[in-house]
């Protein structure tokens, strides 16, 4: 198997057979013609294939050990289409600091056609084994979660579920195949969101799924070309040229955030740091056994919460916005942005505090991201 840093350029379908381009064509067209009566070519709808998209959905499996990849319009519709394999009476686990959309997803649409949900701590390896019951079919987690940045034993939980004759459902969005692969590690089906790391620039909203099972591809190529939220072809261009940085910027990101991490643990207006690549952090040796690096996310609190709208609204390089995964650095509160989908009392009970701040950090140079931030934080030491 070749090195990563040689697969995101080179795996999948990198080039064009017809023409020799090195760069795949965007196949702008939604329809095919075809050889004759029921007689179609390789494609017939570009609902139910394109060439573009196959070459982004190749190169996901690729670089994540499946059998067989897909690509969708969101990192949400992704989702939805793998949890639309259960049926009515179905059982899932969650884990308990899960991604607010995803939360909603379940919480608002699924029971509503008769999926339950149980949220769990999934460190807790006893709190998971416990938490099954005969109708659990699936467990679903992050590792490292968002917006936390908990680490989650991918083989151990894995081990478990297999043992429940259940399926494993991994998001890998924080770590991305080049610092974290799930399937290798026993997962079932890994998914992502493709608007962060792997498009990389802010510029396109795709999600990603991936599997190393026959049974489950077929399962999911079937719900993906019914429910028919499908990634068009410009926008799978789009990631699928993000991608092929994808090393240097990982690379990149994890150097300025291990920077970022060791400076706040040291700032007295800093209560906690939550970064993997930190000795302090809880799963810092499950992280350095399963993972090749620690990603670009960081959170954090500040000593004094009443600071949170003031410290994030002074800095210049983190723009205030949601998302993640771009080159340019962004900060964010979880419990008014990305998780305010989950109500006050989940939230807490997960540990996401209100006065809780995210960070992603790009790669812009560390000095100036290190200013930045200390600019911030003297702001605040100055209105206390």
């Amino acid at each position: 198997m070749s090195n990563l840093k040689t697969k995101v350029i080179h795996g999948g379908i990198s080039t064009d057979e017809t023409t020799g381009a090195v760069s795949v064509p965007i196949y702008q067209t939604s329809t095919y013609g075809q050889n004759g009566l029921g007689q179609p070519k390789a494609y017939e709808y570009s609902r139910s294939g394109n060439p573009t998209r196959d070459a982004l959905e190749h190169l996901i499996a690729d670089l994540e050990g499946g059998v067989r990849g897909f690509a969708f319009g969101s990192g949400l519709a992704g989702i939805h289409t793998v949890l639309s394999m259960f049926k009515s009476g179905d059982h899932l686990i969650l884990a308990d600091d899960v991604y607010g959309g995803t939360f909603r997803l379940v919480d608002k649409v699924l029971t509503k056609v008769g999926i339950t949900y149980d949220l769990v701590d999934l460190s807790d390896l006893s709190a998971l084994t416990a938490a099954f019951k005969a109708e659990t079919v699936a467990v679903y987690f992050e590792t490292p979660s968002n917006p936390l940045l908990k680490i989650l034993d991918i083989k151990a939980i894995s081990d478990i579920v297999k043992a429940h004759k259940a399926i494993t459902l991994v998001d890998n969005t924080f770590a991305t195949p080049y610092f974290q692969r799930p399937l290798e590690l026993g997962a079932d089906v890994v998914l992502h969101s493709g608007t962060k790391y792997l498009g990389g620039h802010s510029d396109v909203v795709s999600g990603l799924v991936t599997t190393n099972s026959e049974d489950l591809a077929e399962q999911i190529a079937f719900l993906q070309n019914s429910i028919g939220g499908v990634l068009g072809p410009n926008d799978s261009w789009l990631v699928q040229r993000g991608i092929k940085t994808l090393a240097l910027r990982m690379e990149a990101h994890a150097k300025n955030a291990q920077a970022i991490a060791e400076y706040l643990e040291q700032s007295n207006q800093v209560a906690k740091v939550f970064y993997p690549g930190l000795e302090s952090h809880a799963g810092y040796q499950i992280a350095k056994s399963q993972m090749d690096g620690f990603g670009g996310m960081i959170s954090f609190e500040l000593s004094d919460d009443s600071k949170v709208k003031t410290f994030v609204e002074s800095l210049k390089y983190f723009t205030l916005a949601e998302s993640l995964g771009g080159v340019e650095s962004l900060i964010e509160v979880p419990s008014v942005m990305t998780h305010a989908s989950i109500p006050k009392n989940l939230r807490e009970k997960a540990g996401i505090k209100d006065g809780l701040i995210r960070l992603s950090v790009g790669v812009e140079d560390i000095s100036d991201l290190l200013a930045d931030l200390q600019a911030a934080f003297d702001k605040i030491g100055a209105n206390a």
